[in-house]
């Protein structure tokens, strides 16, 4: 490497990298009042929305998994980034010129390893468009016409051509700079004999973007019949491509998944394609992987899928025997969800890309307007399997759907499903549906029932050590010289301790002034002085502080303030007050006169201080 990155230039980028904007790329996000920001944290799995981001401050703190810190943090953990690697990404993002220290501006050959793939995705991306209108790439432009796609289409959505040569695109690369391992490590191109030979040859290429945009890998059809590769071949795991995680389409469809709260899953690229030009702009697909886990925490993070029923995620599928499969596997990672899941099952088989090319644009529209929920498509297809006609065939089939129903999370949903099977089954008896499905599953509450688990209370002492410390952070010159003069022991909790100790050390809350970036990167700066996990743990604390929302308007912070600060100071001396009458009660007032006296006279005045501190608490 050339050297490390100009503080300067490092300022500059976190300045230029709004953390909304950033986080917006990844997620969705929603007001949650008091300037701050809220979604599905990326960083572990949750049902309701804990995770928040403060644009003022410029930092993003998650309450379920205590992740936490600034923009540049944020990518360097989405991303799996180097420190270096994440501002050279925000810079690139922001069109910023690093200056490294030790030798000016660097070349490309010394960026990250993540940046360098990058930017050879998005060469190779262009050389292939590029080639789409060559001679040898007829057999590719007659395929997308044959399915209704025009050049603009192939245009819009960066379709391109890999030529039937084995070197073309590593010739073109390595000229522009790009090393052969760099080639082989990103997917672009195999060892060969004599150096690297292009893994894509004579098919037409979908480059495949991540949520931001960025090109990272591509998909490939076979077109020439001397070609005894398989149907689509994609690009190998890299250290930028992630199958697992990957949807493709997702750059271009997540606004609308955010907007319209609706996610619709199909099998291809030109499926993709064709629902987006049918005015399905939500369509995304997965890239020679079957749909799954991480998929899901993808979508999830789109919809701001959190504790009710209101988006939606439809799946759609060929009506054979093999998409009826698929839709049972995608029953199977339903609970991941909260939000509804629906099937939408075109009855001739066709998908989306040949029904638009045969009945148009509307018949793809319809298609996904028909979709029928997941659990009513599950039931039906284990029930097809059995002769409802005989009494054996609906017990049968009750034993086998029970499973299904029981695993509906929702208790009404639930109870709607068991009175939909009791009538599709011709039982006519409630009651027996809901007990054979108990005695099937092995278990003695409600079908698919769980307890909930158990809260724990939170002691409002530590509650409102946390509120004056969040003020302290957020909000210093509402405290001042009042809250420096408290001393560590107002604190009960050993990290508040910790916390109060930093503030403390960089000059107290009497020289925050209005807070700010500045104010919190010096408390992280004394944090990070900590050693090993107190360090950490601390950092981790006043990043929270920093993000968490205050329990107050703006209008009444300077009232809300004092009034804490006061409700804090008394607490102090409540305890102080405790001590002191807990040593009165063991002195004897005639064999230790002189100290039962000094106690007593220490009680009064804290009595008479615990009552001031109290009114002004109340009336503040």
């Amino acid at each position: 490497m050339a050297g490390r990155i100009s503080d300067e230039d490092i300022a500059i980028v976190r300045e230029r990298s709004p953390i909304a904007d950033v986080v917006g790329e990844h997620i969705q996000l929603r007001n949650a009042g008091g300037g701050n920001l809220k979604g599905l944290c990326p960083f572990h799995d949750e049902k309701s929305p804990s995770f928040n981001v403060t644009p003022a401050r410029g930092y993003y703190y998650c309450f379920g998994c205590a992740e936490g810190g600034d923009v540049i943090t944020f990518v360097r953990k989405i991303e799996n980034l180097t420190f270096t690697e994440a501002v050279e990404r925000l810079a690139q993002r922001g069109g910023i010129q690093l200056r490294y220290e030790q030798g000016g501006y660097v070349p490309g050959r010394e960026q990250g390893e993540r940046t360098r793939l990058i930017e050879a995705h998005r060469a190779a991306a262009e050389f292939y468009a590029e080639r789409l209108a060559a001679p040898d790439a007829a057999p590719g432009r007659r395929f997308l016409s044959e399915r209704g796609f025009e050049r603009v289409d192939a245009e819009r959505f960066g379709v391109g051509h890999a030529p039937a040569e084995w070197e073309a695109l590593s010739r073109h690369l390595m000229g522009r700079g790009f090393t052969a391992q760099e080639l082989i490590r990103g997917g672009l191109a195999r060892e060969g004999r004599r150096g690297p030979i292009d893994r894509f040859r004579g098919r037409l290429v979908w480059p495949i973007r991540d949520i931001t945009g960025d090109v990272i890998g591509f998909g490939a059809r076979k077109l020439l019949e001397s070609d005894d590769g398989p149907k689509y071949l994609n690009t190998p795991e890299s250290p930028i491509y992630h199958k697992s995680s990957v949807l493709y389409g997702v750059d271009l469809a997540k606004r609308e998944i955010a907007k319209r709260s609706q996610a619709v899953i199909v099998e291809g690229y030109t499926d993709v394609m064709a629902c987006h030009l049918a005015g399905v702009p939500t369509a995304v697909a997965t890239c020679g992987t079957s749909f799954g886990e991480e998929h899901i925490k993808v979508l999830r993070r789109l919809l701001l899928d959190q504790a009710e029923f209101r988006g939606e995620v439809i799946f759609t599928f060929d009506g054979d025997s093999a998409g009826q499969k698929a839709a049972l596997r995608a029953f199977q990672d339903e609970q991941k969800f909260v939000t509804q899941t629906f099937v939408a099952v075109q009855p001739d088989g066709l998908d989306p890309c040949d029904l638009r090319v045969k009945q148009g644009d509307a018949a793809v529209r319809d298609l996904v307007a028909s979709r029928e929920p997941l659990f009513a498509f599950a039931i039906r297809s284990v029930l097809s399997r059995y002769d409802l006609n005989t009494n054996e065939g609906r017990l049968g089939a009750l034993d086998a759907v029970a499973p299904v129903v029981a695993a509906i999370k929702d208790p009404g949903l639930r109870k709607t499903y068991v009175v939909d099977l009791d009538r599709w089954l011709g039982f006519m008896d409630e009651g027996f549906v809901i007990r054979r499905i108990q005695q099937v599953i092995g278990k003695d509450r409600g079908p698919g029932q769980a307890r909930a688990p158990r809260q724990e209370a939170v002691d409002p002492a530590v509650r409102l050590e946390a509120e004056v410390l969040k003020l302290a952070v957020q909000r210093p010159a509402l405290l001042g010289p009042e809250f420096d003069a408290l001393g560590a022991e107002t604190f009960t909790l050993p990290e508040h301790v910790g916390l109060y100790a930093i503030i403390m050390a960089v000059g107290g809350t009497a020289v925050g002034g209005p807070g700010g970036r500045e104010w919190v990167d010096r408390l992280l700066e004394q944090a990070g002085s900590a050693s090993g996990e107190q360090g950490a743990d601390l950092r981790s604390m006043t990043t929270r502080f920093a993000v968490e929302a205050l329990r107050a308007d703006t209008a009444v912070e300077e009232r809300y303030a004092s009034a804490m600060l006061a409700k804090l100071h008394e607490t102090a001396v409540g305890r102080a007050l405790a001590q002191v009458k807990s040593r009165l009660q063991r002195l004897n007032p005639v064999e230790e006169q002189q100290e039962y006296k000094r106690l007593f006279g220490e009680l009064v005045a804290l009595e008479q201080q615990h009552r001031v501190l109290r009114e002004r608490a109340a009336g503040a």
